[in-house]
């Protein structure tokens, strides 16, 4: 039986991190070179790690599902990354990021870990100012700050709207750095198609060449996985295409828990769905809601033109029910209000799905040109998908699938529950418990990568012997028949529907019942159809094409079959967590006002499901969560 051993460091929170360098096993410079290391995702956390592992001498082998590590989706971030540096002098610390993030996560993540990131983020300021990460500056020349949900300081470092790009062409410059020295051997085109487990620990992979249909095996003494969250499970999702949880499922199936599955962010700044043949959602950052104001009409059904509703007919609705925090508010109270204002009958635009996002006021308050230098590409992407001119008329916005709390368990260490798989990233579950602060995932994934797996990985590195081992060790050749067996197997069903159908099917499924709020008898349906609907994929679904060559649909057809299957333990997950915390909101367990009503003392801890086989239930364990530091309280941003 599995057991749940966070391995918290002793002492007080603020000398947890310290106290655990310090008692940390090294290994010796020279011996770092041999040690193979196996990191997947080129992201900012899999980018950072394998460019900070391969500076300190590991062998890294580095994997990408893309054509270029440039390309992983943490390009798409755009608002920007936390830090309490404190530049504004508005006062902010380590303790409040610390505070504000465990409050902002509704008290279900980890004490421990939230205070290393707070304690970590200001190094990874100086760290990308040190590679040229072109922040935004004020006019001292200084690195400027903007505010984001959930704070009520300015704590966001931002490149325009294209934070996440720049700083992922910062890890990618220390990253093509050691390419060049031949510390880091690079496989792009590459998908996980299995972990291989030698002795009860992880020491490879197997990976399909998505170019030449080639399955191949690689050996190591650790494996990364920094691979991403799993948010197109719902098909419509701000998630890049190619995003998928495939790795982290496969890791799963092999003795990694899965924790807090069912802890979904829908972020409330997204272009909403304007037809059934759309295939992804586009994202607004939330930095727009610094200067945009978000309102509906007060009247029901008004299809006046936004600049046709005078001020006093609308309802600027975050302002008015958090006063405190305003259009800033957090994300999942900011979501569920437009889900409010839309089922009372006061949703705009043509669909009736939508809220508007009006710059109107600062524009005329900082004038045009402001508002362009602080989000000009922005306005711009907006209006080529849209055709409309935000600067003239209200952005249309609604919530949709954006970022996925839950992932794999990791111990403080970042390890799972797999010894020598260690999980980076939004990929793991370990910092942001039941709601992520905007510009808080950027902060993760680099802290995990540039400055928490250095070490980790040597103590666990200096704690183990290792037997030498071939790619033609038995366990290495099982994984790769059972991935040739997979591939074969989605090729002969020959099926009538196509995999996209089932995949939008799903995601109906998931949206509908495991979506922005839930029920008992919802989750129970969701489950039963999503069974239903994975014995019709594998009796119905058509999978044309060759092995040997690029496969979109297979490629595709693979992550929906996990896909399938993790919709059923996100609503498994959702179905067992009896209370309303963030993102996971079930109708019945709500306040007077609508808001979340936890139930800390029946569900105050992680849950971390250990797979059993496909068709059977899965085992539920539970890490208790303790809040010695930021006492348990009702989340309020009134």
């Amino acid at each position: 039986m599995t057991k749940l051993d966070s391995k918290i460091p002793e002492g007080p929170v603020e000398k947890k991190w310290q106290n655990a360098k310090f008692n940390y096993k090294l290994v010796n410079p020279a011996n770092k070179r041999k040690y193979n290391v196996i990191v997947v995702g080129t992201g900012l956390a899999g980018g950072a790690a394998a460019a900070t592992l391969a500076e300190l001498g590991y062998n890294v082998l580095n994997f990408c599902i893309q054509d270029s590590p440039r390309r992983a989706h943490s390009i798409a971030a755009q608002g920007g990354i936390n830090a309490a540096k404190n530049y504004p002098n508005d006062g902010d610390s380590i303790w409040r990021l610390f505070y504000d993030t465990v409050k902002g996560g509704d008290f279900r993540s980890r004490e421990a870990n939230v205070y290393r990131l707070a304690e970590v983020s200001n190094n990874i300021i100086d760290q990308c100012v040190a590679q040229g990460v072109p922040f935004a500056r004020d006019y001292g020349g200084y690195l400027a700050n903007r505010s984001f949900g959930g704070a009520q300081v300015s704590r966001t470092f931002y490149a325009k709207g294209q934070t996440g790009q720049q700083l992922l062409l910062g890890a990618y410059s220390s990253l093509m750095r050691q390419v060049d020295k031949g510390k880091v051997k690079m496989y792009t085109r590459r998908e996980i198609l299995d972990i291989v487990i030698v002795d009860g620990k992880a020491r490879g992979v197997i990976s399909r060449n998505l170019v030449t249909g080639e399955i191949e095996k690689f050996e190591a003494h650790a494996v990364i996985l920094a691979t991403g969250g799993y948010g197109n499970v719902y098909f419509l999702s701000t998630n890049a295409m190619a995003s998928n949880g495939g790795a982290a499922w496969k890791a799963y199936k092999k003795g990694a828990c899965f924790a807090n599955p069912c802890f979904t962010q829908i972020h409330p700044t997204c272009i909403p769905v304007h037809g059934e043949n759309q295939s992804k959602l586009t994202l607004m950052s939330e930095s727009l809601r610094n200067d945009g104001r978000v309102w509906v009409p007060k009247a029901k059904g008004d299809k006046r033109h936004p600049t046709e509703i005078p001020e006093d007919e609308r309802d600027y609705y975050l302002e008015r029910v958090y006063p405190s925090f305003g259009n800033l508010a957090p994300r999942d109270v900011s979501s569920r209000q437009a889900k409010y204002r839309v089922d009372e009958g006061k949703g705009v635009g043509s669909t009736g799905v939508a809220v508007y996002l009006d710059f109107a006021d600062a524009i005329k308050r900082d004038g045009r040109d402001a508002i362009e230098a602080r989000y000009g590409n922005l306005f711009e992407m907006y209006e080529r998908i849209t055709g409309e001119n935000p600067y003239k008329i209200p952005m249309r916005i609604y919530p949709a699938v954006h970022y996925t709390m839950g992932g794999l368990w990791v111990d403080y260490n970042l390890q799972s529950t797999v010894d020598g798989l260690f999980v980076l990233g939004e990929a793991n579950f370990s910092d942001h418990g039941a709601n992520r602060l905007g510009a808080s995932a950027l902060m993760q994934g680099l802290a995990d990568g540039y400055f928490v797996i250095p070490y980790t990985l040597g103590n666990y590195l200096a704690s183990h012997k290792f037997d030498k081992i071939e790619t033609n060790h038995p366990e290495f050749e099982k994984a790769y028949q059972d991935a040739q067996g997979l591939t074969k197997k989605l090729l002969s069903i020959k099926g009538q529907r196509t995999v996209d159908t089932f995949h939008k099917a799903l995601g109906q499924i998931m949206w509908e019942y495991v979506g922005m709020s839930r029920n008992k008898a919802g989750l129970e349906k969701a489950i039963k159809e999503i069974q239903q609907l994975r014995k019709e994929f594998w009796e119905d679904v058509n999978v044309p094409g060759d092995p040997n060559i690029v496969n979109t649909e297979l490629e595709k057809a693979a992550r929906v079959a996990d896909f399938l299957e993790l919709g059923e333990l996100m609503a498994r997950d959702a179905l067992n967590r009896e209370e309303s915390c963030g993102g996971h909101f079930r109708d019945e367990y709500q306040t007077e006002d609508g808001e979340a009503k936890r139930n800390d003392q029946d569900f105050c801890h992680v849950a971390a499901w250990e797979f059993t086989g496909v068709d059977k239930e899965p085992v539920r364990h539970t890490e208790a969560l303790d809040f010695p530091n930021v006492p348990l309280a009702t989340r309020s941003y009134k």
